[in-house]
């Protein structure tokens, strides 16, 4: 009784002293600021999405995407030739992807200590439409390569953590199996005890290193002035508003194309931005809705568009198993067709059969046409297929962006069928079938007329045997 007596007297001394302690402001150097912990894996995804992003922006890139990428034949074909629209069209993408890397950091910066992060979604809003940057969050070009590689090596060592966790997850699975059937001998046992404590040694080692023991303030500002800086590189690219000094020397004359005379306040280079004068001052005016809200318009697809009508990933499915057909005829069967066949649209049936309309019971024995039809489809699946697979490539990435730190390759929106008119597309699909259905019926009568002729054959040598 005496003792619980004193536990109470005790309980209340502390509960009266933290009364008297409260009132007073705390001092911010003894306040312990809380670890990110688990979302260290989530915060890894982020960075190493920047990562992609920075590296999307790097010269050798640009360059790729001015000399490459807008120049695909297949693009010109069916999708656009209008270089400012396609430009257009991988800004806003760029500009989609990072904004929507800024909405999960905002969400992650409510946790922070400092106020400025915790308003990341308002600066960050400020800066994209006007260009406030108080707090000088946007790096120069040194600053941010050292934010790079320490990004890129919180990313690593975060990745490992992941995958050391899992197998000690693993391991401590079998060892409660083990001990469970008390089959295994005790020496096993023993043994994957040893691997196991030294497996969350080597996690507590990289939990030091990594993320996981990095406070909120620490992961968020490195991902918040990596997003400025990104954006900044963005504008400048592209010629879209005044740029930092530190960022426009970056920028390399190999990476740019138009001249821009006409605005001393924009980004100057030896050859300007990517987007001549007349574009750069109607994107300008575009900006009047936001820049985010400028590029989400500009990525909803035209009505006349395969995205539109939500049929870009069949169609690139299906091209796909056309290009393996034409390339192996002889392999293909009756059944094969006929999920071919399934696989058509109304629209491309309807097409199709007016295209074949009285070609039923041919004969496909004519090797000189035979050989030109190869060469026909050849060409479109030249400029076709690339964009098919592009945008079975870009779809996965998307699939999968939640499931793994590693960088995504460039494919872009503009590379893929996702903007193609519907009906260049499914002409060109349509061109495909006729001729696949010409060299399929060639390869099946010159396999029968093979076969006969060998019937035949055997049959000679076999009456000239019982003759003989």
């Amino acid at each position: 009784m005496a003792f619980e007596t004193w536990l109470i007297k005790v309980k209340t001394a502390i509960s009266n002293s933290f009364e008297v302690v409260r009132p007073a402001a705390p001092n911010p150097r003894l306040i312990k600021k809380s670890n990110v912990g688990v979302l260290a894996f989530e915060i890894a995804g982020l960075m190493s999405k920047l990562l992609h992003l920075w590296q999307s922006l790097l010269d050798k890139n640009i360059v790729r995407l001015r000399n490459e990428s807008i120049s695909l034949e297949g693009v010109h074909k069916i999708v656009s030739n209008d270089e400012a629209f396609l430009l257009g069209l991988a800004c806003a993408e760029l500009s989609e992807n990072l904004r929507l890397v800024a909405k999960s950091v905002s969400r992650i910066s409510k946790k922070c200590e400092e106020p400025s992060l915790r308003c990341f979604e308002r600066l960050f809003d400020e800066f994209a439409n006007w260009g406030r940057d108080p707090h000088s969050w946007v790096l120069s070009l040194k600053e941010m390569e050292a934010r790079i590689k320490k990004m890129d090596r919180y990313v690593t060592l975060t990745a490992t953590l992941h995958r050391e966790m899992d197998e000690l997850s693993v391991m401590e699975s079998v060892l409660s199996k083990s001990l469970v059937k008390c089959q295994e001998k005790e020496s096993s046992i023993s043994e994957l005890q040893q691997k196991i404590y030294w497996q969350r040694q080597e996690i507590k080692y990289l939990k030091e290193r990594s993320l996981w023991n990095r406070s909120f303030d620490t992961a968020v500002s490195l991902l918040a002035r990596s997003i400025f800086t990104i954006l900044a590189r963005i504008k400048l690219v592209f010629g879209i508003g005044i740029c930092p000094d530190s960022l426009t020397r970056s920028l390399s004359a190999s990476a740019t194309v138009h001249p821009s005379d006409h605005n001393p306040s924009s980004c100057l280079f030896v050859s300007g931005p990517l987007m001549k004068s007349s574009e750069l001052d109607q994107g300008k005016k575009d900006l009047a809705d936001g820049f985010f809200e400028s590029n989400s318009k500009l990525l909803k697809p035209p009505a006349t568009t395969l995205g539109a009508a939500a049929l870009a990933l069949h169609y690139s499915n299906l091209i796909i198993v056309m290009e393996k057909m034409i390339k192996s005829p002889h392999l293909v069967g009756v059944d094969a067709r006929d999920d071919l066949y399934a696989m058509l649209p109304s629209s491309i049936r309807s097409m199709l059969r007016d295209r074949l309309k009285g070609s039923a019971g041919f004969s496909a024995s004519d090797p000189v046409l035979a050989g030109e039809w190869r060469e026909a489809l050849g060409k479109i699946l030249g400029w076709l297929s690339p964009l098919a697979h592009n945008m079975i490539k870009w779809q996965s990435e998307r699939s999968f962006e939640q499931q793994t730190l590693v960088p995504k390759t460039n494919v872009m929106l503009l590379q893929t069928l996702f903007f193609a008119n519907k009906e260049k597309t499914e002409a060109a699909i349509t061109e495909l079938l006729v001729g696949l259905n010409y060299i399929w019926k060639f390869e099946r009568e010159m396999t029968a007329k093979a076969l006969f002729e060998s019937t035949n054959f055997n049959g000679m040598i076999l009456n000239a045997k019982n003759s003989g």
